[in-house]
């Protein structure tokens, strides 16, 4: 008896963390390991993913893997118990008897995790077609996602092709192919989130154009400077914008706020969201104290930013919050699109894609690199001037820098 005790009180509960405000729940999106395996402590656990980021749950100690009590596919809340495990400490401690994960219902043919069985079951695949890469041959999700995407790559050739070369074999005569595949938490928040921003805000959009000849300049004249100075970080465009932003927001605060209920609540910092584009989705990371950075710090922010959202390294931390949002849709090419409000903010800058014409300066017709520019904001709190004027003031400080840096 006094055995088990002392067994017991080694076990160690895995629990997901507390979620933001914003969060309300999640999906175990992998287990990295198994019940009966070895850990050392901070080894990757499993995997859980939220409408906003794929969190990573560490091993808070040595141990074995004793339970698991959440399996892959399973929803779960904050700060809910996933499993326990044994910890090893100083004195050999005996392995637990494996306790499995819980089965998917009604679990017949090959083996396959709960999340395997849910997305083939929804995208219409054969579980005994997949090749399983777990462990024993167990069918992951990402076993599943990869046979999906195979066969949608497949009916893309297909419909690609001259229609004399359509093997009959590979798509029947007459046959139109489809293919469902359920949303990510991420993609059904980003959908969620827009059409609350429509919803509960009355937007509007105003535009302007700048004339980007004087950055350009600046950025030939002392780029290379500017990167060996600064250990290698490229002087880019954003971090000229994000701090017009803040110069911006200051002259005119209204913009930097946020609706409470009855309040306005005045931000007296400047944390701007940088939105980054990715395989998922699109996420916002915020740059916290922009107007405290330098160029360099601005640029190295967002470059660092951008590789973890690709790599899907983001935390919650680094998305929560905000006063103010950029949009850089001038990267995929845009030259003009009206951005969407980030709830709860009340206001969204886009830049667009940079392109030659001609315009008048001076009395003369010159050809000088131009960009639009569109300020999305909520009318309830932003009047059409203040809107209108805020825009200006980016215009007035893109097309002459100095101003950013001597804050005129």
């Amino acid at each position: 008896m006094a055995d088990d005790a002392k067994n017991a009180t080694d076990l160690i509960e895995i629990r997901t963390p507390t979620f933001a405000e914003s969060i309300s729940e999640g999906t175990v999106a992998v287990w990295h390991k198994a019940v009966g395996d070895t850990v050392k402590r901070d080894d990757v656990l499993l995997d859980i993913e939220t409408e906003k980021v794929v969190i990573e749950i560490f091993a808070p100690a040595d141990g074995v893997v004793a339970e698991i009590l959440k399996a892959e596919g399973d929803v779960v809340e904050s700060e809910e118990l996933l499993g326990r495990l044994q910890e090893v400490g100083g004195e050999a401690v005996d392995a637990p008897t494996p306790t499995p994960a819980p089965a998917a219902a009604g679990a017949d043919g090959p083996a396959a995790s709960p999340a395997a069985r849910k997305l083939a079951a929804e995208s219409g695949v054969d579980l005994g077609t997949v090749v399983g890469s777990g462990r024993g041959g167990r069918v992951t999700k990402e076993d599943v996602q990869r046979a999906v995407d195979e066969a949608a790559q497949a009916a893309e050739t297909v419909a690609a092709a001259p229609l004399a070369e359509v093997d009959e074999d590979v798509i029947p005569q007459g046959e139109r192919v489809e293919r469902r595949v359920p949303m990510t938490r991420l993609r059904a928040s980003i959908a969620r989130r827009l059409v609350e921003a429509q919803q509960t805000a009355a937007m509007l959009t105003t535009f302007n154009e700048v004339d980007m000849e004087p950055v350009m300049t600046m950025r030939r004249r002392y780029g290379d400077e500017f990167q060996a100075r600064h250990n290698g970080t490229k002087l880019g465009f954003m971090s000229f914008f994000v701090r017009a932003s803040v110069e911006a927001l200051k002259r005119h605060p209204v913009v930097n706020a946020t609706i409470d209920g009855n309040d306005i609540v005045y931000h007296g910092y400047y944390d701007i969201g940088v939105a980054v584009s990715t395989d998922r989705g699109l996420v916002v990371p915020v740059v916290r104290d922009a107007d405290a950075l330098g160029l360099h710090q601005i640029e190295d922010a967002i470059v660092d930013f951008g590789g973890r959202a690709r790599e899907g390294k983001l935390t919650l931390e680094d998305m929560q919050g905000g006063t103010f949002t950029i949009s850089n849709g001038g990267v995929f090419g845009s030259l003009l699109s009206t951005p969407i409000l980030n709830p709860p903010q009340t206001g969204i800058l886009g830049m667009h894609k940079i392109e030659e014409r001609a315009v008048v300066v001076d009395g003369e017709i010159v050809v000088r690199p131009m960009m639009y520019l569109a300020l999305s904001y909520d009318h309830r709190l932003i009047d059409g001037r203040e809107a209108v004027r805020f825009l200006v003031t980016v215009k007035q400080l893109i097309e002459d820098p100095a101003r950013i840096l001597l804050e005129l």
